[in-house]
């Protein structure tokens, strides 16, 4: 009898797992195949060629300002990159340090130049109009630097939630979530990345960083970007070409 109570005592603990009457784990939702999906992503990715490696945001600013002139200028290319083509973002980034960009030059700028000097940039009028007002915001209120957290840069003009954690990726090195576009919008959803389709960017951030892991974070960007512009494109995807084929849900529909 003794033994027999001994065995139901330790197969009662091993059952709970927890102790102390703590509820069992559940099991964290993770997409169907995505680590092989996106070590197939990685290898597509490997050569680096796309707009996006050469002349993204990362590459628009000049590495040799001093940090505070360098962050400004990782702000600026974002906000010019919205709705642009990293070629037109990078054309009109390099006219623009050409001048001398800093906040100080921006601000003695007037609009009819500044918007000369942008264009063709996607809504470029608007893009004066918020470069100029965020720009004296900085000079005023953070001494010509750019906020070092999400909350503050997206109440910036014109500075959304992707801009402002592209900002900490590349100005902070700092991660404080996914920074989404339309392309890894767009995969994400083709992919079932997300438990239930998403229809707009911030939804799609929220429901990546429910499951996908902290230090893949920043990668997934540039990796879902370049991927977006050479083979997964928004209007007839090259599938034929693309490594996940077999295993992307979307792959026979397209």
């Amino acid at each position: 009898p003794r033994q027999s109570r001994r065995r139901k005592s330790l197969a009662i603990a091993y059952e709970a797992g927890q102790g102390d009457g703590a509820e069992p784990r559940r099991a964290r939702w993770e997409p169907r195949d995505w680590r092989e999906q996106l070590e197939r992503i990685r290898e597509m990715r490997r050569s680096r060629d796309a707009p996006v490696d050469d002349m993204g945001v990362q590459k628009c600013y000049d590495s040799n300002a001093p940090p505070q002139v360098m962050r400004y200028q990782v702000l600026l290319a974002l906000m010019l990159s919205s709705q642009t083509k990293d070629q037109v973002t990078s054309a009109a980034m390099l006219r623009l340090r050409q001048r001398g960009l800093t906040v100080d030059s921006v601000l003695q700028m007037d609009d009819d130049t500044l918007g000369q000097i942008i264009y063709p940039v996607g809504f470029w009028r608007n893009k004066v109009k918020y470069i100029k007002q965020t720009t004296a915001i900085l000079k005023q209120k953070y001494g010509g630097d750019i906020p070092s957290t999400v909350e503050e840069l997206v109440q910036l003009p014109g500075v959304g939630p992707k801009m402002a954690h592209l900002a900490m990726h590349i100005a902070w090195d700092s991660v404080a979530g996914i920074a989404v576009d339309t392309h890894v919008h767009r995969i994400s959803n083709r992919l079932k990345w997300v438990k239930k389709e998403t229809k707009y960017p911030e939804e799609t951030r929220v429901a990546l960083e429910e499951w996908l892991p902290r230090d893949l974070w920043k990668e997934i960007n540039w990796l879902l970007v370049g991927f977006g512009q050479q083979t997964c494109l928004p209007v007839n995807p090259r599938c034929s070409q693309c490594l996940n084929q077999d295993i992307c849900p979307a792959a026979k529909r397209l």
